[in-house]
């Protein structure tokens, strides 16, 4: 490894300088050179800085001992954030957002993402611990408002930058499937201004929330996002994903896989208006209204797949026996609970006799009800006892569609067989996963810290873009028997150390020899991690005082 230096002159005589971080290296017998990194913008000093420890990297000790104009010091955490650091810019998302100071700062706030949840505060203190500055080129110091200012210019460029990354994934070639769906984020407060209640999908009761939705390409891999005032009804997310489609993207033949609810009659009109198929599922009551119109039949439902034709439609039929026994297990399981509940009610009863056995008769009632099973179980009462009764009919007419689903599309069969279609509808899985990801198991999205609408979708399309990275290092280290969670975390440890020059008040970062495990992770990335990188000492600071600082009183 070695620096070399490099003068050309153009034809009006100006003298151009470049400065390479360079390595040997041999193939197939052959001595070849490839170049590590870029030092022409280093100041003079830390070019000589890594100069001097190239020359001594087999003997630290002499650094050690030049006491008087060397010292070497625990550095910054470096592994983990340059394995993101590269992983982003091979998949173009440093190219997207630009190499300029908001550039710089959105890739910050996106690796920031990736190896430390939280707020935009948080980011901030992160930063002291690991080398994101040195890796990405930063110079200018920071705080937090900074980032809030820089999560508006994201959601100000969020068209160019998706469209950029999808040019680069696709190039000249377009898609012909998109897969989309929605989810809901609730809110920490009541001060965001596309907070609003709607349908809950967290579970979490008198909180408002925003409406994210997610367009993936034929793969899984998202291309755009976007956010929608938490009342925002699912269908009325699907026009502006359309209009992207065709638009932005510049697509003529696409088919849309959306979800049960998602792609109705108006949703199909504009997409034949645009030339554009669909896939997608009916719900129970419209499958028992195909079943009364005798379009389908129920002895049709088979664990092999099935296919009806109708007016230019087809319904692709499966009965999923996996399912259908989860779903009997489910009412066995609310059988029991109930005929549990029905005994304390007994036992209360007994134990009380000033209690109103129409108190208890109503609470089971409600709890009946509450389960979804009224009409094969009910509740009778014989002086001071409850009794629950049974109905098998009831209970075999309440399961007949258990684990049976029906797929529909216009496409016609020599665009894609029934196999095809229904597996392209399985596909929204992949967008499932995604969700998972950036809501509650990694990525965390939420809660979301910030208030304007502009930084909410900035946040959003931060956490879309780690997501990108998370999924690339899931599909590499998937052979190595650990999560992404638990690389990152092991990379995490691994740290520089930094030597500084007091006569040139100069410093770098030297990057040890990596462990076994760090050197398996790197490399089912195909990635080397450089042996020094120019260490510059970059103000970022917070504007917030944590407790321990506070006045107390």
């Amino acid at each position: 490894m070695y620096v070399m230096e490099n003068e050309s002159k153009s034809k009006t005589g100006k003298v151009y300088r470049s400065v390479l971080l360079r390595e040997s290296y041999r193939e197939g017998g052959k001595v070849k050179n490839r170049t590590l990194a870029n030092l022409s913008k280093c100041k003079p000093e830390e070019i000589a800085a890594i100069r001097l420890a190239l020359k001594y990297k087999n003997d630290l000790a002499v650094l050690g001992s030049m006491k008087d104009s060397v010292e070497v010091r625990e550095g910054l955490s470096v592994g983990a954030v340059w394995t993101v650091y590269e992983v982003a810019k091979r998949l173009g998302i440093e190219q997207a957002l630009g190499t300029d100071w908001s550039g710089k700062l959105a890739l910050f706030q996106v690796l920031a993402r990736t190896l430390d949840q939280g707020s935009r505060l948080s980011a901030t203190r992160w930063a002291r611990l690991h080398a994101a500055c040195d890796v990405l080129g930063i110079t200018r110091g920071f705080d937090e408002n900074d980032l809030y200012e820089n999560l508006r210019w994201l959601s100000e460029n969020q068209a160019k930058i998706e469209t950029r990354l999808f040019k680069r994934r696709h190039g000249a070639g377009k898609p012909e499937l998109f897969l989309y769906d929605v989810t809901s984020s609730y809110l920490e407060g009541r001060m965001n201004v596309l907070g609003a209640y709607g349908y809950n999908r967290d579970g979490k009761k008198g909180k408002k929330q925003i409406v994210i939705g997610l367009l993936c390409d034929e793969s899984g891999e998202p291309v755009s996002t976007e956010v929608f005032a938490g009342n925002t009804q699912d269908i009325a997310t699907f026009a502006s994903q359309v209009r992207k489609a065709s638009e932005r993207f510049g697509c003529e033949r696409v088919t849309f896989v959306g979800d049960r609810g998602m792609i109705k009659s108006g949703q199909v009109e504009e997409l034949s208006e645009r030339g554009f198929s669909y896939i997608t599922a009916i719900t129970k009551p419209q499958i028992e209204t195909l079943l009364k119109q005798s379009v389908i039949q129920l002895e049709l439902f088979d664990e092999d797949l099935c296919e009806v034709k109708q007016a230019g439609v087809r319904y692709i039929l499966r009965r999923n026996p996996i399912r259908a026994e989860e779903m009997a297990e489910s009412k066995a399981d609310k059988r029991r609970r109930i005929e549990e509940f029905v005994e304390r009610q007994n036992t209360y009863l007994r134990e009380h006799s000033g209690a109103s056995v129409q108190v208890a008769h109503r609470k089971v009632g409600e709890k009946i009800a509450r389960l979804n099973a009224k009409g094969w179980l009910d509740i009778e009462a014989e002086d001071r006892n409850l009794r629950l009764t049974f109905d098998a009919e009831a209970l075999a007419e309440a399961s007949r569609l258990d684990g049976c689903y029906v797929i529909k599309t216009d496409l016609p069969e020599t665009a894609a067989d029934a196999r095809t279609v229904h597996d392209r509808y399985k596909d929204l899985a992949e967008v499932e996963s995604a969700f998972r990801t950036c809501k509650t198991t990694f990525l965390e999205v939420r809660p979301v810290h910030v208030r304007k609408s502009s930084s909410t979708r900035g946040h959003v399309l931060v956490v879309m873009l780690a997501y990108l990275i998370v999924r690339r290092l899931r599909q590499a280290w998937g052979e190595l028997d650990l999560t992404v969670e638990e690389g990152l975390e092991h990379l995490k440890t691994l740290c520089s150390m930094e030597v500084t020059f007091k006569d040139q008040d100069a410093s770098c970062l030297q990057i040890p020899r990596p462990r076994r495990q760090s050197q398996e992770l790197l490399k089912a990335l195909g990635l080397r991690l450089p042996p020094f990188l120019p260490h510059r000492e970059v103000p970022v600071v917070t504007r917030k005082k944590l407790p321990s600082r506070r006045k107390t009183r």
